[in-house]
């Protein structure tokens, strides 16, 4: 009997730590716009945001969310657009980063707050699920407010990566995308993170149980990998950081190997979410290099 009730309070115990970790992993802290505008000063210029012409707009989902969006217009014209994808916790000013990149060769941008970030409604991630459904949405209205003709991109970080790669599988009237240190699929990232917590990694099937029986969606159903390989041929150009210790580049290699005809480029030296500073001409020769040889207007 004795035994009993210690197998009960050991299952409760499970239980109850899997319905924290399940909370923890879908609603991380947010940034908000001071703290995110603070960060991106410390590590480069935003002279050329603050001088380019923006205008704020609204992109209503599938399920009637809400999502901030901000187009960043090009200094003369416009030889296309890029949707950039922030990463989680971050906000639309964190996409900023790759921003002025695509400015100098020709693109108008488009920033958005993903879902339960920035400016929109708090809500709870599902790691490129209702994030790739947004994407659609956003994709929809940049064609729409688009000059004919012209191509239009993604350009995605980490959770911002996942979600373009995730939101493929619908075949969204884009023409390229560039996937910045993505993750393939979710699990594996909460494992290594308990590990580093140091409880058992079983605790992640529990947590994405209660994931799934409080929030409809389980962990193991969030695989951007899925999406792949897309449909068109779509150019994808994979980017990762060599030294990234929080989602490793093997994610982007399997990626790449399950996208054929896609480009990967590891980034020396660089963690996470950092390619774009620990080689930033590298980093802006990779992208060019691959707009080139997919469209005549961006060869040198």
């Amino acid at each position: 009997m004795i035994l009993l009730y210690i197998a009960a309070a050991l299952g409760f115990l499970v239980f109850l730590i899997s319905i924290l970790l399940c909370r923890y992993c879908l609603y991380g802290k947010r940034q908000d716009e001071t703290e995110a505008r603070s960060w991106q000063e410390k590590h480069y210029s935003l002279e050329w945001y603050d001088r380019s012409e923006k205008e704020p707009f609204i992109v209503t989902s599938g399920d009637g969310y809400t999502l901030y969006a901000e187009w960043v217009r090009c200094p003369g014209k416009a030889r296309g657009c890029v949707i950039l994808s922030h990463g989680y916790t971050d906000n639309h000013l964190g996409a900023l980063k790759y921003g002025e990149m695509y400015q100098k060769l020709g693109f108008d941008l488009v920033v958005y707050d993903l879902r339960g970030h920035g400016r929109n409604k708090r809500t709870f991630c599902t790691y490129s699920i209702r994030e790739s459904e947004d994407l659609a949405a956003v994709i929809k209205q940049v064609r729409k407010r688009s000059k004919p003709g012209l191509p239009v991109g993604l350009h995605g970080e980490s959770l911002g990566a996942a979600t373009t790669i995730a939101c493929l599988k619908t075949e969204p009237d884009v023409d390229f995308a560039v996937a910045d240190c993505a993750f393939a699929e979710i699990m594996p990232i909460f494992k290594r993170g308990l590990k580093g917590m140091r409880l058992p990694t079983f605790l992640v099937y529990t947590a994405s149980l209660c994931s799934k029986l409080f929030y409809g969606y389980a962990f193991s159903k969030m695989r951007p990998v899925d999406a792949l390989p897309p449909g068109r041929g779509l150019p994808i150009l994979f980017i990762h950081g060599a030294d990234d210790d929080f989602i490793p580049p093997q994610h982007s290699v399997r990626m790449h190997d399950a996208a054929p005809g896609s480009d990967l480029v590891l980034i020396p030296d660089a963690g996470h979410a950092s390619s774009v500073f620990a080689h930033p001409d590298l980093y802006a020769r990779a992208v060019a290099d691959f707009l080139g040889r997919h469209f005549q207007a961006f060869q040198n």
